[in-house]
């Protein structure tokens, strides 16, 4: 976890907009569509919130590969979500990141040690009050 060092994004309004609507497509179950709508954002972003959007794309195409059977593909997006999503404090650009991780760890640690694992991936939550 991060000390809070990574600045928060100065993002403009269009890509805070992306940013909400991949959060809901991940919520929604819509795991590609999600990957599509971050990784625009993604290939625009500059500075420390590259690694952010990386990691966001990550959980989702982790879950996306756990859909399709792929559960070695998915233990790796996932492991690597977590690095990247280490970097950045518990609230991150309007995302509560530290339940993110905290789910994400727990899902990993229950695929890597074989068990089941619930049926639907953790939800991604904004902050109250915020627009992601």
């Amino acid at each position: 976890m991060s000390d809070g060092a990574v600045p928060e994004p100065s993002l403009p309004d269009e890509e805070r907009d992306a940013l909400a609507k991949g959060v809901a497509q991940f919520n929604d179950g819509l795991l590609f569509e999600c990957h599509d709508t971050l990784e625009e954002v993604w290939s625009g972003v500059r500075g420390p919130s590259r690694d952010f959007f990386q990691g966001l794309i990550q959980v989702a195409v982790g879950f996306y590969h756990l859909g399709n059977g792929n559960r070695p593909g998915a233990i790796a997006l996932l492991r690597r979500s977590l690095a990247r999503l280490g970097r950045y404090p518990a609230r991150y650009a309007g995302v509560e990141l530290e339940p993110l991780r905290d789910a994400v760890a727990g899902w990993l640690a229950g695929l890597e040690g074989g068990g089941d694992v619930p049926s639907r991936p953790p939800a991604i939550v904004i902050a109250e009050g915020k627009t992601a």
